[in-house]
């Protein structure tokens, strides 16, 4: 269902007026970002969990839109499937699901990134979990955009439950791949919640992979340890990755080797619940957009911690974009994309198409259960820049 989200957001899209000020009822800690239209997936008895999803630019213009389509429940373990569907016009519409990826005899198969190689061919990657504590990412190509792929076949050889994101996958100017990943299993083989970072990486076009030299690990105790990481390639050469956390904020390394060693884990100010960020560059502009849950107006006492959520700290909202023209060192007109109190936001996939930008991500709570959504939303990249009412 496509909806505007009021008629002064689709006047400012326009450029007839200025931003908004949030909306009564809000957080209130930073204005609207202008935004065009909103594309929901909604819940349905036959699909009751739609989340986690990537863009792809196709050769004859148009945009896809890949998706873990839920089958069998709303949790993380129920039965799923990768629908996609297609845009011709900037995402200002898109066309009915197709189904991509079948679960097969697997647990299900979810959370896609997408990569354009070098040589033309699409890289499409996802999780397979073949028991619930066997989950690995696969990888499989296509040389007609999109319309066959080639058999999927696991990017790291050995079982164990690793989370990939969604839309994580990146190539680097120097043509490397990289696919950061958390390993949730502990030493008796089970699922552990205390999660451990690495990359692995590829020289040939994700034929062959291997893991970083190093292994990062939370500096101290921690249940949730370091959690769905992604990475970014900075201007310099080196590498950011950034990781969720239960301390209530971001935590950082870098790598100055193309992704092979990694600094260790520390904190950013970078004010975030137990929810992944994500973060691409401006191909206009050259400055990195990141999109997460911005706690940075969330009262101290009230921000997530390792003994618990509380009031604010828990929820995944609002949904906030900024920008960086230092290369991550700080973070600057910032707008929120959802502030609903009682909303829950996350798992953002970002795509630049001309001078437009759009995002998907999971949208649940006001009513409905919380990753049960997928939102798709356009906007111009100047809505980015538009400076705050007010400041």
């Amino acid at each position: 269902m496509i909806r505007f989200r009021g008629l002064a957001h689709f006047l400012i899209c326009l450029g007839a007026a200025s931003a908004l000020n949030a909306q009564p009822g809000g957080t209130g800690h930073a204005p609207l970002l202008p935004q065009m239209l909103i594309d929901e997936i909604r819940p349905t008895a036959a699909y009751p969990r739609n989340s986690e999803g990537a863009f792809l630019g196709l050769r004859d213009g148009r945009i896809m839109f890949a998706y873990s389509r839920f089958t069998g429940g709303g949790g993380d373990d129920d039965a799923a499937e990768i629908a996609a569907r297609t845009s011709a016009d900037e995402g200002r519409s898109w066309s009915k699901d197709s189904l991509l990826v079948a679960r097969g005899t697997a647990v299900n198969v979810m959370s896609v990134s997408f990569l354009r190689l070098r040589d033309g061919r699409i890289a499409m990657f996802y999780l397979r979990k073949s028991t619930k504590t066997d989950s690995r990412p696969y990888v499989t190509f296509s040389s007609d955009e999109a319309k066959t792929w080639t058999e999927a076949r696991p990017c790291i050889d050995q079982p164990g439950y690793y989370v990939l994101n969604n839309d994580r996958v990146i190539q680097l100017r120097s043509g490397r791949i990289l696919m950061p990943v958390a390993l949730h299993t502990g030493p008796d083989g089970k699922f552990n919640s205390r999660g451990k970072v690495m990359v692995y990486l590829s020289d040939d076009e994700g034929v062959s992979w291997r893991r970083s030299r190093n292994v990062l690990e939370f500096p101290g105790a921690s249940r949730g340890g370091l959690q769905e990481p992604g990475v970014v390639e900075l201007k310099s050469g080196r590498v950011l990755m950034f990781m969720r956390t239960m301390t209530g904020v971001q935590y950082l390394s870098e790598s100055r080797d193309g992704g092979l060693s990694w600094s260790p884990a520390r904190p950013s100010r970078i004010w975030s619940p137990l929810s992944p960020a994500s973060m691409k560059r401006i191909p206009a502009t050259g400055d990195l957009l990141m999109v997460w849950n911005d706690h940075s107006h969330v009262d101290p006492s009230l921000r997530a911690t390792e003994q618990g959520s509380h009031v604010m700290g828990g929820k995944r909202t609002p949904l906030t974009a900024a920008i960086s023209r230092n290369e991550g060192k700080s973070w600057i007109l910032r707008h929120d994309i959802e502030d609903a109190p009682d909303g829950w936001y996350c798992y953002t996939a970002i795509y630049f198409d001309r001078d437009r930008v759009l995002l998907g991500f999971s949208s649940g709570g006001r009513g409905l259960p919380l990753l049960s959504k997928l939102d798709l939303v356009s906007f111009p990249i100047s809505a980015l820049y538009a400076k705050p009412a007010g400041k």
